[in-house]
This record gives C-alpha cells, structure tokens and sequence, in this order.
C-alpha cells in the first residue's frame, strides 16, 4: 500500500487547538478544489508514493508524537484512513486537515478530523458537503478561510447550522492573509458573539514570506 506524498516535514503546528506545538506534517499530493487563495499550489502534482510502512517511519524519524496529514486533499488517496490508524495505533496524535467536500466517515474517530469547509470567496463553496455536520464528533474540529464579510456571514450561518447539529465544540475563523486584517474579522466576531476562535496562520507569522517545508 502506497500514497502519494508532496512532502514530510517538522515544524510548528501553525492552525487548529494545536497551533503552537511542534508537529510532523505529511503532505499528500492532489486536490480536487482550486481555491483563490491557496498557498500549496506546489502540492496539486508534485510527489512520489511512498509505502505505508516508509511513511510511519519517516514520520517517527522527527522524535515527535504529534503528526498532522495534511495536503492538497488527503481524502483522495483510499490508503490515507489506514495510514491514520497505523499512526494512532503507535500512539500518535493524528490530525487531519481535510477541505470538507470529502467524506470524513472512513477516517478513525481517534483522530482530530479538521474540517475546512469553503466559504464564497473561495470559489468552492459548492462543494462542501455538509453530510460531515453529522459526521462530526466532540474530537474533531471545523474551519472556515474569511475573505471579506460575505465569507463571514456564510461561515456564521453554517456554524448556527453546525451547533444544532453536531458535537463538535472548536470553530476556527481564518482571514485570508493579505485580503482583510485580523482586527475586522475580530471586530465582526465580537459584534455577533459568534460562537468561534480567531485563528491566524502563526507559521506565517514565525516564517513570513515562507512557502513550504515551515
């Protein structure tokens, strides 16, 4: 069993309720989305396949117990749930970050499934599948990129949606870097007391400029 794979690096967690910590991130190759603001265009071909076995071993070279896999969209390769069940059978903390127009029901309800539904700006609203809502449990976690009010308004009505019908208790508001300030998308979320976090890229603040491998 093989998954192709863009890149595995050691960094800072710079997203999520782990952003902060040190992590191992395995990149998979391949998105089916193409969205206006995304940063790991590089991912979309480039890679190689690589055994499972390789895989978990290189992650475990870093000495690190928290690893995220990430892409390009990781839910395009058949292997990737069991590439997360090896991980949290060896006692890792497995993240997986994942665009939403995937169906996150295969994947080991051990893991932080970190859903990343698309808002307007994006360009791939359409292809959230908001079947996740009820796939999603107290463990996983949910994510919104805001590029301007519309996105806000759109993530906001999908979090009132998400709170009647799911468990999931973390919500992440991400501005799109350099196309709204951190402090409008705050000043909105305090006006409506949105039920949310404010999450900023930290590796970007850390690393900015950087475009992959940090």
């Amino acid at each position: 069993m093989s998954i192709k794979i863009n890149e595995i690096f050691y960094s800072i967690q710079g997203e999520s309720s782990y952003a902060g910590y040190p992590c191992v991130f395995v990149r998979c190759t391949g998105c089916n989305l193409r969205c206006s603001y995304c940063d790991t265009q590089y991912a979309y071909e480039e890679g190689e396949h690589l055994s499972l076995d390789l895989i978990v071993q290189r992650a475990g070279g870093f000495g690190c117990r928290l690893v995220e896999i990430t892409g390009g969209e990781p839910l395009l390769q058949d292997e990737t749930p069991v590439l997360v069940k090896r991980l949290l059978d060896r006692g890792y903390t497995v993240l997986l970050e994942t665009n939403g127009s995937r169906d996150i029901g295969a994947v080991d309800g051990r893991c932080v499934r970190i859903v990343d539904f698309k808002c307007p700006a994006s360009g791939e609203a359409e292809q959230n599948d908001f079947d996740n809502c009820g796939r999603l449990t107290g463990n996983d976690e949910v994510k919104f990129v805001i590029q301007n009010r519309d996105d806000y308004l759109y993530a906001r009505g999908i979090v009132e949606r998400i709170c009647r019908e799911a468990r999931v208790k973390i919500i992440h508001f991400s501005p799109v870097t350099d196309m709204i300030a951190p402090s409008t998308l705050a000043g909105w979320m305090l006006e409506d007391g949105v039920h949310a976090r404010l999450g900023l890229q930290l590796h970007k603040i850390i690393w900015p400029g950087g475009q992959r491998g940090v």
